[in-house]
């Protein structure tokens, strides 16, 4: 029995290693075709090695350091000469990239849907498009053209930011129109941003890169540039460097990530991840159908493997190949055992075949489809209307007024609220801190967007707060709805608006007022329905009618429940608007998201002193207010005393 044990049980042992029983750790990537490759590879040393695996979550550069230290093993997908932590552990010998996972190397570089070449064929290159900015108008700043430029934090943002200045694109051009640098936050967000734009055939430059889904989706024009120059590429992935050279982008190897002692004591694995690769048509189609059937990355492997055996029987030893089409069961022929492809996928989930199948999500989706594409324009116009009157001057003011007014405002209005001098001095000290940390600006931009997101709440919800306290059929109807609005993630309104009206602010601003709106509305109705049954009758008796009522006994008695409710707003609206950097809204959340993506700890913890900061002075000072006159009364005649 020992010697058939110890037969059965060599390969696995010579593959992963004799000495370490500890499992073989790959990083989980954020995007998709990470995922599906990981994946892949996981399912490799798994089923074909017969190697313990754990997949661990995180985002690139927080992976790659852990590559360094040994404490991940694996990474999928790795961009060759990309990533500073990744060159400085190579250079340490503390990691490795092995194998040439996409045939031809992965590409990149500045694109336009293929119809607007279409539409305008002298645009040729990156030199034709000073000629033709006013295609790209930025909704943000109509008098300008816009670039949209990778997520925050990316080392693709870093070289596209110089790109576009030392390509003269961010100077006026002879019409005074320039090209505006924005960035998406998020790559969902410019996922989107990109989809909707095909969806209403609306002009577009942006940046992308394969392997994506969305190359495979839909039809990209490729803006011609220079031949690449490796020396002024060094230059531009520098982002100190004050360099004016311009360069064609690379072609990227794409291989896979090892830690140095995985390779020492994994070789068969290591030879076999080597030996992986993918055509760019092939795991562009693969991505695209894990992104449209909601896929996994696990289950699209595993389906890929099943449909391809006669592929990755190429990678892999023959008896890893015999393994691996044991566990998937197919054939090594090529034909699967199993006559559906897609029941291996739910093999997991057949223990709860007996629900019914009432998923409401492609009818969601072609819904947000239709409308985006027929109804685009009027929630286009909606949201130019919104920036033009209310974001952009209240932004422009803050702009214009000295720091140290604004600075002098609001410890004012702390000194009102609460009548305690601290407490003014503690606000000044506060911002002036915040500015002294370099994020004045960023501090403006929040403060517009929650500004004129507060007013818009207070201006839907009070009047139907008012209106639900006073018919109980509406209530029944309304409270669901405000259930639903309170209880759903906030992420989940973020994907929505940004589609129905464009990438920056606006979206920031409505899933700010969807998210902040149900307080108000219920403290509201609840400050109005608490008002004392005496005194509305007492009113009624001395001749009031129901306005008389509304605007001098009931709206002053349920004013402390209104401030309460106006001050969960303010800061659910703050928490959002710091959420909504995430689809391009700029401020004081975009260096916080920008410092997680590239593991900024200095950076993170400014940014978030900055709103903690911001967030207890509002908070503070909405909290007096809402006290009423005769609490801040009693309030200043105990502190003179």
């Amino acid at each position: 029995m020992l010697l058939c044990l110890s037969f059965w049980s060599t390969p696995a042992m010579a593959a992963c290693g004799e000495a370490d029983s500890a499992p073989v750790k790959f990083g989980s990537l954020t995007w998709e075709s990470g995922q599906f490759i990981s994946s892949v590879l996981q399912m490799i040393a798994e089923d074909g090695y017969g190697c313990e695996t754990e997949l661990v979550p995180g985002t690139g550069p927080a992976l790659e350091n852990a590559l360094s230290q040994n404490d991940i093993q694996v990474i999928g997908e790795q961009w060759v000469g990309r990533s500073p932590i990744m060159q400085e552990a190579i250079a340490a010998n503390k990691a490795a990239v092995i194998g040439d996972t996409l045939e031809g190397g992965a590409t990149q570089g500045w694109y336009v849907p293929k119809y607007v070449l279409e539409d305008n064929p002298g645009l040729k290159s990156y030199q034709d498009l000073p000629k033709y900015a006013h295609l790209f108008t930025d909704p943000e700043n109509p008098s300008n053209a816009r670039f949209l430029n990778c997520p925050t934090g990316w080392t693709c943002e870093v070289f596209n930011t110089h790109l576009l200045k030392n390509t003269g694109l961010t100077k006026p051009n002879s019409d005074g129109v320039k090209f505006n640098n924005v960035h998406p936050g998020t790559g969902a967000a410019l996922d989107a941003a990109i989809s909707s734009a095909f969806e209403q055939r609306k002009p577009l430059l942006f940046y992308y890169w394969q392997p994506t889904g969305l190359m495979a989706k839909y039809d990209f024009a490729e803006i011609p540039f220079a031949k690449h120059d490796e020396q002024c590429w060094d230059k531009l992935l520098d982002a100190n460097s004050q360099t004016d050279c311009v360069s064609g982008f690379p072609v990227s190897n794409l291989g896979v990530a090892v830690s140095t002692p995985f390779v020492e004591g994994y070789p068969d694995l290591v030879d076999a991840f080597k030996q992986v690769q993918f055509t760019p048509d092939t795991l562009n189609g693969a991505i695209l159908e894990m992104s449209e059937n909601k896929r996994s990355g696990e289950e699209q492997a595993k389906l890929f493997l099943q449909q391809n055996p006669q592929l990755w029987q190429q990678w892999l030893t023959p008896e890893a190949s015999q393994n691996l089409a044991t566990a998937l069961n197919v054939s090594l022929e090529g034909s699967a055992a199993d006559s559906n492809g897609n029941n291996a996928i739910n093999s997991d989930a057949a223990a709860f075949s007996w629900f019914p199948e009432w998923s409401f999500e492609n009818q969601l989706n072609d819904s947000l489809s239709y409308i985006v594409q027929n109804f685009g324009d009027i929630f286009r116009s909606i949201s130019q209307v919104t920036l033009t009157y209310l974001l952009l001057p209240i932004e422009r003011l803050m702009t214009v007024v000295p720091p140290w007014f604004i600075i002098g405002l609001v410890a004012l209005l702390g000194w009102l609220a609460t009548r305690k001098l601290w407490f003014a001095a503690t606000c000044a000290i506060g911002l002036f801190l915040i500015g002294a940390f370099g994020l004045w600006p960023a501090l403006v931009q929040t403060l517009a967007l929650l500004i004129v997101s507060v007013i818009v709440t207070i201006v839907i919800g009070i009047p139907m707060g008012i209106l639900m306290a006073g018919s109980n059929r509406l209530r029944r109807i309304v409270t669901p709805v405000l259930d639903v609005m309170q209880t759903m993630p906030s992420f989940v309104y973020l994907i929505p608006v940004l589609m129905l009206f464009g990438i920056g602010k606006v979206p920031a601003l409505f899933a700010t007022v969807i998210y902040a709106l149900p307080p108000l509305i219920r403290l509201t109705m609840l400050g109005i329905k608490q008002v004392p049954h005496e005194m509305v009758e007492a009113g009624r008796s001395f001749g009031s009618n129901h306005k008389q009522l509304l605007i001098w006994i009931k709206l002053p008695q349920a004013l402390p429940s209104i401030m309460a409710g106006i001050n969960q707003a303010v800061m659910m609206s703050l928490s959002m608007v710091v959420l909504a950097s995430m689809i391009g809204a700029p401020g004081l959340g975009e260096d916080v998201l920008q410092s997680i993506q590239t593991l900024n700890i200095g950076q993170g913890l400014q940014a978030g002193t900055a709103i903690v900061i911001m967030a207890i002075i509002i908070d503070r000072i909405t909290q007096a207010f809402g006290q009423g006159r005769r609490a801040r009364d009693e309030l200043r005649h105990h502190n003179k005393n």
